[in-house]
């Protein structure tokens, strides 16, 4: 357990935190909520120790393990997959040195009652407990089970860190912090790096974790099906609900709503006394109750309601210009990177006002044929036609990098806005949240989601009848999420949306192409519906793999067996042929002294001869049925 006492943080003159307390304990799971800058992430440093509050205390016990996971890091690492998923395990040795110090220190003891003894078996237990947690003699296939989970592949382990993307390197360094097995995992958006199999795969992972989990995310479904416990930070205070997310909406409501209605009661309550005090102020039969009536007022509490987030932007896209029935139309496309295959002999057909998402796993070609329908890939196979009279508005997965970061807020838009639209500039900024003083800010100091509410705003500048977004919720919080899928609703064109957000797709598309082995597969069903159903194939592919791996166990077992047998049985047949040549050994060399006994028999007087010479041939006839045995089992 861990247990925060009066922690404080100030940052530029405001508290961030202000004396709050709260314990997390052994198995909990907790999602951590509040606006954009309440101070969830530096909540998760200030718990593994990489910042400092102000003042309050942390008690945690001695042996107590920490892993984090930032929601952005550079990973330098030059080693392979595999190899540096393997550095999770760098800290065993020092505990098994440690473990071996302790057991050596025990053996040479006597003061088994004394305090320090009693440690001592406490710490063995403690490292023991560890090493049996850590399953260090199963290091490198557990490395290999929650890589593959993550979306790696076999052959992915051999290949360099460098090869791979900063998200991807991210999901390594997730590997590495589930596979130490810390007492707490601290996990700062760790969705925005992963695909739909890989966030069910963790949700998995974690629901079953031994520890405990605190969690920073912006996925509404991820928080559910994890969370059973909501700490909400807001105005430096601490809200503690015994939920997950869904239910925590409803019993915020309720609170902010009780608070409302106690602040009016007590507003009324103000009202009537300061009245009374000013009716009585200078009569002198009511001084008396006019001054207990001011120190009435000096010492209550006043209600205030908690300050309630309602910074969230607010827009819908302009109407699409008309444009004809198929939009866009993909006969028999490939696309390769060298010698790497991504898409091969795809087909696709969307018509006006469809509502298309592309799922599947990072690396199966999404975002690559998102460019292509988009003109930023040309060198293909194949036909992509866009539609006549067709627009196409883009926001491409790394869109807020491609904003030119020395332009103000203001600039970027106004270097694309024409005709009446340059008069609404301040307008449509102000409904993405920047005010009057944000949109000076230069490009390069805003945050992600500012980044990425401004390239949302850049679409609006323009009338299209087809979307094509890619990842567009990372970096979005839940409010601004729902106001994006609110408007995509009501959009009266076509897109396509590249997204992992399993609640943000819910209810919003009307097909699904799921990408999978270079190819595309449609699916006329809602996100939930389908991942059910992929759920079960799953299962049915589980089994049948089971099955197929029992039959090869059996086939193993079997062909271990038919080894055994045959090596045994020509044990024995060496055996016997050995038995066979000593036996016409032993009968030559017999006969000659028979041979050699009879040119004597004439001259022999004494009854011994007599007897070794029968004993001799008595022999001879009992190895010569030895030997006809023998050659008849050989043969």
């Amino acid at each position: 357990m861990i247990t925060i006492n009066n922690l404080s943080v100030h940052f530029n003159g405001e508290s961030l935190f202000d004396n709050v307390s709260f314990t997390i304990g052994d198995k909990d799971r907790i999602g951590l909520v509040g606006k954009n800058g309440a101070g969830k992430s530096t909540l998760l440093k200030i718990l593994c120790g990489l910042q400092a509050a102000d003042s309050g205390t942390i008690v945690k016990s001695k042996s107590q393990t920490v892993g984090y996971l930032p929601q952005e890091m550079i990973p330098s690492s030059t080693t392979t997959v595999l190899q540096e998923a393997m550095k999770a395990f760098s800290h065993i040795k020092t505990l098994q040195t440690e473990l071996e110090e302790i057991n050596k220190e025990l053996l040479s003891r006597e003061d088994y009652n004394s305090k320090d003894y009693e440690r001592l078996l406490l710490r063995q237990e403690e490292i023991n407990g560890k090493l049996n947690i850590i399953d260090v003699n199963n290091a490198e296939p557990q490395a290999q089970k929650i890589l593959l989970g993550l979306g790696f592949l076999h052959e992915d382990f051999s290949r360099n860190m460098t090869e791979f993307s900063s998200g991807w390197q991210m999901r390594v360094e997730l590997a590495k912090i589930l596979l130490q097995k810390p007492n707490l995992i601290l996990l700062d958006e760790p969705t925005n790096h992963l695909d739909i199999e890989s966030i069910t795969w963790l949700e998995g992972f974690l629901q079953q974790y031994y520890g405990a989990v605190v969690l920073v995310s912006h996925d509404r479904c991820f928080l559910d099906n994890i969370t059973k416990r909501t700490v909400e930070i807001t105005a430096g205070k601490i809200y503690d609900y015994k939920t997950n997310y869904s239910d925590y909406q409803i019993l915020h409501q309720q609170r902010i709503q009780s608070q409302q209605s106690q602040m009016v009661n007590q507003q009324r309550q103000i009202a009537e006394v300061e009245k009374f005090i000013e009716r009585f102020r200078y009569k002198a039969t009511k001084a008396k109750q006019v001054q207990s009536k001011i120190k009435m007022l000096d010492k209550m509490d006043r209600i205030e309601v908690d300050e309630v987030d309602s910074s969230s932007i607010h827009f819908l896209f302009p109407p699409a210009p008309h444009s004809g029935k198929i939009v866009v139309e993909i006969k028999n496309l490939s696309k390769s990177y060298g010698e790497k295959n991504v898409l091969n002999n795809v087909n696709l057909i969307l018509e006006r006002g469809q509502k298309a998402a592309f799922i599947g796993r990072n690396g199966e070609g999404k975002s690559t044929l998102s460019k292509i329908i988009v003109g930023e890939i040309d060198d293909y196979s194949g036909v992509c036609n866009i539609g006549y009279g067709v627009k196409i508005g883009y926001f491409a997965q790394n869109q807020a990098t491609l904003l030119d970061g020395d332009k103000t807020v203001f600039e970027t838009i106004d270097d694309i806005a024409t005709g009446d639209a340059r008069l609404k500039i301040r307008s449509i900024l102000g409904s993405f949240l920047f005010d009057d003083e944000a949109i000076d800010k230069k490009v390069k100091v805003l945050s992600g989601g500012e980044k990425t509410r401004l390239a949302l705003a850049k679409l609006l500048l323009s009338s299209v009848n087809l979307l094509v977004l890619d990842e567009p919720t990372n970096h979005l919080d839940l409010v601004s999420k729902d106001i994006l899928k609110n408007a995509l609703i009501k959009y009266d064109g076509a897109f396509i949306l590249v997204s992992h957000d399993r609640d943000f797709l819910e209810g919003l598309t009307t097909e699904l192409y799921e990408f999978k082995d270079h190819n595309i597969k449609e699916h006329h069903e809602d996100i939930f519906e389908f991942l059910e159903k992929k759920k079960l194939q799953n299962l049915d592919e589980l089994n049948l793999r089971q099955k197929t791996e029992k039959k090869e166990e059996k086939a193993v077992s079997q062909n271990k067996l038919d080894f055994l047998s045959n090596k045994e049985k020509e044990k024995e047949l060496r055996k016997k042929r050995n038995r066979l040549k000593a036996i016409e050994d032993q009968i030559e060399k017999t006969e000659n002294e028979i041979v050699q006994m009879e040119s004597q028999l004439d001259s022999a007087q004494d009854n011994d001869f007599f007897v070794q010479y029968q004993t001799k041939k008595e022999l001879v006839d009992t190895l010569m049925t030895e030997w006809e045995a023998l050659s008849d089992g050989l043969e």
